[in-house]
């Protein structure tokens, strides 16, 4: 059976009904049998994602819509205006902000695998009380761990997270 092109969604439409000071994923690519991820992220002005690392996949950002920036790892800032792709490599460290018109881009990359269950390992014997319970830092949209101590968004899939 051949999959059949389709529009998913219009650019316009979308800003426009996001509400005045909306941040997180305006849209997701949901759509069965993909062997892509999508999502069209909205900050609001001077908003920002904290520094993250995607350890598993390369990500494509593409600059829809405002401006801002984009700090490395290194330290490095690349303004980031509309039509500008960016490449954030697995393992690069990064943290976006937006400029004073908030900034709408679209993230892409390959879908994630799915979670498998492992073998458990046996742990070594801890000394000094239950482990720190990290179900905070578990995103309830995708369900991925934050690497991020405080996140205010998943870097996986662009949902906020709940406030602390």
């Amino acid at each position: 059976m051949n999959a059949t092109p389709q529009v998913l969604a219009v650019l316009d439409e979308l800003l426009a009904a996001a509400a005045p000071g909306e941040r997180g994923a305006l849209w997701h690519l949901g759509e069965q049998g993909r062997e892509l991820d999508a999502n069209i992220v909205h900050l609001p002005p001077h908003a920002g994602v904290g520094e993250h690392q995607e350890d598993v996949l390369d990500v494509l950002l593409v600059v829809l819509a405002g401006g801002g920036s984009l700090r490395t790892g290194d330290g490095e800032i690349l303004d980031l205006a509309p039509t500008a792709f960016t490449w954030l490599p697995r393992t690069s460290r990064r943290a976006l902000e937006a400029g004073p018109d908030g900034l709408t881009y679209l993230t892409v990359h390959r879908r994630r695998p799915g979670l498998t269950i492992k073998p458990a390992v046996r742990a070594p014997a801890y000394e000094g009380g239950e482990a720190p319970c990290t179900l905070d830092l578990v995103c309830p949209e995708c369900g991925r761990l934050s690497a991020d101590r405080a996140p205010k968004f998943c870097s996986a899939c662009g949902e906020p997270f709940p406030e602390r």
